[in-house]
């Protein structure tokens, strides 16, 4: 499953992250920048109270860590 969430483009970002990265990385997947990102995955969540002491831990897990530059090729 890591490996695929990295191949679909679901990467933690090394730079622009507040936490782990999460929000930014799926901002950066949907084309967002990572602040709007962050209000609607915040919005998203309110509507299912608790539900960010799931979400966010296992998207945490489950996403890789972007591949440092010089490894990008």
């Amino acid at each position: 499953m890591h490996d695929s969430f990295g191949r679909n483009g679901l990467v933690r970002p090394r730079e622009g992250r507040v936490l782990g990265g999460v929000c930014a990385g799926l901002g950066r997947r949907f084309g967002l920048d990572p602040w709007p990102a962050r209000a609607l995955f915040v919005l998203v969540l309110m509507l299912l109270p608790g539900s960010q002491l799931i979400v966010y831990p296992v998207l945490w897990i489950l996403m890789p860590l972007e591949a440092p530059v010089s490894a990008r090729g």
